[in-house]
């Protein structure tokens, strides 16, 4: 069978070469994971044939890659896009929205939120309301509200944080830790830029030695008033279909100490 030219060049071998540095993998070595010959995986992404879709998602699954690179990966062969991006209110989303809203009632009275791919804040129970507004006016802040802005922002939450060259340290290694499939997206990339901007941000002194004796970092929240510890716990949705359930996090925020708890229950009569 003759060998077809790719109808957008290189653009398909660049993104599997690339793939395959982010995941260390040779082309043998992605060979071996896909069943895919290595002879076949060099004349795609030397441009000299054109995988089918059944090809192109094995080689994608081999490269663990997020649904939404799965897109660009079918789009750059040719294909029209398999993964949907349903919006948050769509029909289709209703059984994973209600699973999360009852995740988020059954968390009161701590905070929880939902946040998207880029840590932008898609719903929150009532409980993260009443914390945030404690120190901050959240309606300064349009939606969507960026969680990580509230945090980094001088004129956000940022002065409350006891604790700020090593809470911001760590917050900005988690971000790099968690991001979808392990990847730093474009979005990702922007956003941690956005971050490093900030006066005053360093994102070296996350793992001191003077941290406290804890298995986590905490976040503090401190106004002379009140201090209010936590650290959280992350939900995400298993074997997703679509791009949203993929890209959604559900994070709870739990007390660290008593006088974080009792704080909560006082907020909220019979709690």
């Amino acid at each position: 069978m003759p060998h077809q030219e790719l109808p957008t060049g290189g653009e398909l071998g660049r993104m599997l070469k690339a793939w395959r540095g982010v995941r260390g993998l040779s082309q043998l070595g992605l060979s071996l994971e896909t069943g895919v010959s290595q002879k076949h995986l060099s004349f795609i992404e030397s441009g000299r044939t054109v995988p089918s879709r059944q090809t192109l998602m094995a080689v994608a699954d081999g490269l663990d890659m997020p649904l939404r690179e799965r897109n660009q990966l079918l789009l750059a062969a040719g294909y029209a896009p398999q993964f949907a991006e349903e919006s948050w209110d769509a029909a289709d989303m209703a059984v994973v929205r209600h699973a999360l809203e009852r995740m988020l009632r059954q968390h009161e009275p701590f905070p929880a939120v939902v946040m998207d791919r880029w840590w932008n804040v898609v719903m929150a129970n009532s409980a993260t309301t009443r914390l945030f507004n404690a120190f901050i006016d959240l309606d300064r802040w349009p939606r969507p509200r960026n969680l990580l802005h509230l945090f980094f922002d001088p004129a956000g939450l940022r002065p409350f944080v006891p604790d700020w060259p090593r809470f911001s340290a760590a917050l900005l290694q988690r971000v790099r830790r968690e991001a979808v499939a392990g990847v730093m997206d474009e979005g990702t990339q922007a956003l941690l830029a956005q971050l490093r901007a900030y006066p005053g941000v360093d994102d070296t002194a996350a793992f001191e030695s003077s941290a406290p004796d804890l298995p986590v970092i905490p976040l503090t929240l401190s106004d002379g008033e009140r201090r209010l510890s936590y650290f959280s716990l992350v939900t995400t949705v298993g074997t997703p279909r679509a791009l949203g359930p993929e890209e959604w996090r559900l994070e709870c925020m739990s007390p660290v100490d008593k006088a974080t708890e009792a704080w909560h229950a006082a907020t909220i009569p019979g709690a």
